[in-house]
Formats: structure tokens, sequence, C-alpha cells
């Protein structure tokens, strides 16, 4: 099997680049990946001309502002019902006699502007609802630059059947890391994946401390400044869990050869060790204006992109085995990519209905992954291999989130 994330293809870009700068499309431009790409983007007019961006609607103003600022040619906003207020935004704000963007509206904008003509396509979506942007963007021979992990885990077969080697570049700072660490061997070499997690805001804690965990203290991570999604994820690692089987599926390397690390300082992003007993790491500050800008230059690196590492200051990295009976996730996350077909759907939607369960007041901290679970196992076989459709993926998720629903509703019994 081809990686789908390949280092060793400093590729010709699957659509060429035009004379000047690379023109590109964010998705989900008013979330934190799309804002920190955008200020890539001002800070090297030269080398990036963004010329569609899309959003899902909850930040109106600030939509406009970037879409007026970057000059972009369109815009598309999934809450069909803001598109008045949205127009009136960008008349109010736009220079006079500018031209406004072209609006798409509804719950397929975002992929419709993800086929528009470009170099490349930032999906910085959150969830699973990024499938199918990713999916177009990748039937369009785009350059997919890949911030949305969800997309890839719960749609891996029909993401595989699309994608040329080396056509997804990844986001996520550990896989930036172990795409860049890949680069210091061949693929036979490699003997294991070293995947780095903060420990998030409660590393240390038993899994009795951790139940009375409240909405502000799991949406305080120390070192990362994320949407609370992703956040609430990082505190139950169940991001990390995410993160294991996405690396299996970029870089083809069987479960059992990903490992992962507690580093609660967040310098080393993750590791590759080879089979001569080298281990290749790549570090640098938490700063995810770096990883997004390899993303968006590769195959060159964007100058000046974040800070480095002050080798003039001392300092201390710690490592420190995974609490699994604390953060069962990581565990169940493996169990779950191995089984493959919708099961990983499964598993994200149901996380992602817990999350919201528990950020509004109805699941305590560690009913997230418990209830996780009960939704998992009561699925059973999933739906397997070639035979896995769009619609399969669509089925599973609409029956987690029920199930996951009704779980929390009678208090995860």
């Amino acid at each position: 099997m081809d990686s789908l994330a390949d280092p060793h293809l400093r590729f010709e870009p699957v659509v060429a680049d035009p004379t000047g700068p690379r023109e590109l499309v964010i998705l989900g431009s008013t979330g934190s990946i799309g804002t920190q790409a955008i200020d890539v983007v001002l800070r090297n007019p030269d080398r990036f001309r963004v010329v569609g961006l899309s959003a899902a609607g909850g930040r109106l103003e600030l939509l406009a502002e970037q879409a007026l600022q970057l000059g972009v040619r369109t815009v598309a906003v999934a809450r069909a019902e803001a598109v008045p207020e949205l127009r009136a935004i960008l008349a109010a704000k736009a220079r006079p006699g500018a031209e406004a963007p072209e609006i798409l509206a509804g719950p397929d904008a975002a992929t419709e502007l993800a086929r528009m003509e470009c170099h490349s396509v930032l999906n910085g979506i959150t969830g699973s609802i990024g499938l199918a942007p990713t999916l177009a963007a990748l039937e369009a021979g785009r350059v997919l630059v890949l911030a949305n992990k969800e997309s890839l885990i719960v749609g891996g077969p029909l993401v595989k059947a699309v994608a040329k080697p080396g056509q997804i570049v990844p986001v996520d700072s550990e896989h930036t890391a172990l795409f860049q660490g890949l680069m210091g061997g061949t693929r036979r070499e490699v003997r294991k994946l070293v995947v780095t997690a903060s420990g998030g805001p409660f590393r240390g804690w038993s899994r009795d401390r951790l139940a009375g965990v409240t909405r502000e203290q799991a949406l305080a991570h120390p070192n990362w400044d994320m949407g609370p999604v992703i956040t609430v994820n990082s505190a139950t690692l169940v991001n990390k869990g995410l993160e294991v089987i996405e690396a299996h599926l970029l870089y083809d390397i069987p479960f059992e050869q990903i490992e992962v690390v507690v580093h609660p300082q967040s310098i080393v992003h993750s590791m590759v060790e080879f089979t001569d007993g080298s281990t290749i790491a790549q570090a640098s500050p938490p700063d995810m204006r770096m990883p997004i800008a390899l993303g968006l230059g590769w195959p060159d690196r964007v100058p000046d992109a974040a800070p480095g590492c002050d080798w003039t200051r001392a300092a201390s990295w710690e490592f420190f085995p995974l609490d699994t009976e604390a953060f069962p996730s990581v565990g169940l996350a493996r169990a779950v990519g191995a089984l493959g077909g919708t099961a990983p759907a499964v598993f994200n939607a149901a996380n992602e209905e817990c999350v919201d369960a528990f950020l509004d007041g109805r699941l305590p901290f560690t009913g997230i992954v418990d209830t996780v679970a009960k939704v998992v196992a009561e699925h059973g076989a999933p739906t397997q291999g070639t035979s896995l459709t769009l619609p399969d993926v669509l089925a599973a998720e609409t029956w987690a989130r029920a199930t996951a629903t009704a779980y929390v509703r009678e208090g995860g019994r």
C-alpha cells in the first residue's frame, strides 16, 4: 500500500504552480487553524494568495473581514440563513468600488468550494463533516493540506481510494513531525513511530480524581490554544487515539509499530525510530503556524513561519509512559482502528456527541470515553473493506450519535 502522505515524494505539484503566489482555498477559516493559516499567508504575500474561504457561519464579522482583507473570489458559509447578514457586512466594510465575492451557501458549500480551481486546499474544518470536502478536493486533483483528521479517520478506505501517493500533506503537529522524521530513512527501515502527547491538563491524575473535572478545567490546556472540541479531546486523550489511527492510515505503518509517550513540554512533536536504533525527533515550540506553513508551502519550507527553539537557555524535556488506566481512550482507538470499516466513524461520532454533552453539563468528564466505549461495543461488526461507501459512513455516524445521546439521556447506563 502506498503512503497517502509520502515525505520521500518531493512531487511535482498536482496542479502546477501559477506564476506568482500559490493559490489556496481555506476551509474553516474562522477557526483556530484557519486564522493561523491566514496569518501565515498575510506574512508571505509573495508566496500565497487565498482565493476561497469557508466557515460555518457563526463568526460572520470575522469571515467578512478575512474575505475583504484577502480579496478572495468566493466565500462559502454552511448556514444558508446567514447569507443576508453576511452580504450586509461585506457591503458595509468593503472599499468603494470593490467587487463583492461570490457567496456559496448551505451544508454542501464547503464541498463545492473544495473543488475550486487552486493549487492547495487547507481543510481546517473540525469534525467528520470535513469528509465530503476532503474527498472533493482530492477528486479535483488539489493538494490536500489536511488539518481535519476526522475525515481521514471516518472515511479512511474512501480517502485511500481517491488520493494519489503524496497528495495529502498533514498539518497536525504530530503528523508533521512524523512526516519530517520519515525523511531520515526508507520505509523498510522504520521500526516504530512514537507519537508524543502533552498529557493535557490532567497528567498524573487518577481516574477517581478525573471524575470531578469541570468544563473550565478541561478547556485550560497547558500548551496549546485550540478550539473547545479539540481541547477536550486532548484532555481525554481521545485526540491522541485519533492521531494513532491517522498515523496508521497516512504512513501505512501497522498499529503495533505505533506508540504513544507523554511529553509535557510539547517541544518534541513526535519521533521515528529506525531499525539501527536511531531515533529522529522533530522539535519546535508549540506553535501551529510552523506545521501549517510547511503544509501550505510543501515541498518548500516557509522561512520564519514560527519561532524556533532557544538553544541559549537551559531547558529540560521529560518523557513518561502513558497511564492507560486513567486514560483508556488510546487503547480503545487502537482497537477501533484495527477493526476498520465503519468502526472509526462510530467512535468519532459518539465522541463528538459526548464532548458536546460534557460541555453542556450533561455528562461527567470520565463519562465521555466510557460512553463512547459502550457505543462502540454495541455497534459490533463494522461494514468492512472495499465495500465501504459514503452512505455507510453517514449511516454509522447517525446511528452512533443517536445511541450516544440515548446513553447520555439515561445517565450513562
